[in-house]
């Protein structure tokens, strides 16, 4: 199945929302937050589709200037052959305020948990419903998330300097 005639299935089912993106190598979907439960069962589920493989979830900052942050879902259907590339898009939290929020697809594939889980250890995006978010690379008294761009690295982690 092209790229093209998933756009359209899934635009057939979820509407103008999905928008979808053919300027890079790899094409993508960018879809609403507020879908992105739906739309993920529906890509598993339906029969034309079945989407039966969370091959990865990267999470990207986009720093303040853009205030985004963007969680990307890559999708095989393993006996149909053919892959999705999708991200939400999400407002970043600014001066301590609360993390930015991403509904968990954890219930829907089962890889997404410890995938969502390297996405809020390292990045700080909150995945709500997720069934045991906590930490998964650093110890779970580590102030901060690393790979955002305003990380501040602290001097020293249990008197061991780390610069």
């Amino acid at each position: 199945m092209t790229f093209s005639e998933l756009t359209a299935i899934l635009t057939t089912q979820f509407g103008a929302a999905i928008q979808p993106n053919t300027q890079n190598l790899q094409p993508y979907l960018t879809v609403p937050v507020e879908q992105l439960v739906d739309i993920c069962q529906f890509l598993r589920n339906d029969e034309r589709l079945f989407f039966d493989l969370l091959a990865c979830i990267t999470a990207i900052d986009n720093g303040a200037s853009a205030n985004t942050m963007e969680v990307v879902y890559n999708l095989t259907s393993i006996p149909y052959e053919h892959n999705l590339m999708m991200k939400v898009v999400v407002p970043r939290n600014m001066n301590g305020t609360a993390l930015p929020s991403v509904p968990s697809i954890a219930h829907v594939w089962r890889t997404a948990d410890w995938h969502e889980r390297e996405a809020f250890d390292l990045l700080g995006i909150h995945f709500s419903g997720h069934p045991d978010l906590r930490r998964i690379l650093l110890p779970t008294d580590w102030v901060g998330h690393p790979l955002r761009t305003d990380y501040q690295e602290e001097e020293q982690y249990h008197g061991i300097k780390t610069k």
